[in-house]
């Protein structure tokens, strides 16, 4: 089994690249879909967080505000390192568990946002990062996500550096042109990961 790490900032691409891998046969561990649903309502994250941060993170229906908790948090470092003390052992005991359950002969391909921040990078056989021009990234972020300049600023300003992330990184794939030329990358990385043997239909 190889044990692949994959992280990159926000509206690096890291999306399409984990999309592209699991295409290719890649076991995909999706730290942010899990993340997700260890704070659904009725979860003892979401309990954990309420306690923390009071009823108003909540919406009418008892569900996480997430735009509500996001704007608290992100303004906020010792929030956001409280949020992330309630969350973050809940990711990873689910991300065992998921990995435990993997095929012998799989390559697990572990999709981590905030890996480089988390000092995860030593826990695989191979890191990827995806990166992008910043400009680029901005663009993405206030056309595509709807998000003003400064929201976007703050949270690329929130998450490691690209030097940092470049410094843990086996393989940085370069994510400035199509998403036709993105997805060739990844399948050559795919090919390099397993010899060339194993491909998708």
């Amino acid at each position: 089994m190889q044990n692949v790490g994959l992280t990159g900032g926000i509206a690096a691409g890291k999306s399409a690249v984990a999309r592209r891998l699991a295409e290719l046969g890649a076991v995909l561990i999706d730290a942010d879909a899990i993340a997700r649903a260890v704070v659904e309502p009725g979860t003892p994250g979401l309990a954990a967080i309420v306690e923390a941060f009071g009823e108003g993170i909540l919406s009418g229906d008892g569900a996480l505000d997430r735009p509500a908790l996001g704007a608290l948090v992100f303004a906020d470092g010792k929030a956001r390192e409280t949020l992330n003390s309630i969350v973050h052992p809940l990711v990873r005991a689910e991300a065992a568990r998921l990995h435990a359950e993997a095929p012998e002969d799989a390559v697990v391909i572990q999709d981590i946002p905030l890996l480089v921040e988390t000092g995860q990078g030593a826990n695989f056989d191979m890191v990827l990062v995806v990166a992008a021009p910043l400009e680029e990234r901005l663009r993405r972020m206030i056309q595509d996500r709807g998000m003003s300049e400064a929201d976007a600023l703050a949270r690329i300003a929130a998450q490691a550096s690209d030097a940092e992330r470049a410094a843990v990184a086996d393989i940085v794939i370069e994510n400035s042109g199509t998403l036709e030329q993105l997805r060739d990358k990844v399948t050559e990385i795919w090919e390099s990961l397993t010899g060339g043997n194993r491909h998708a239909g």
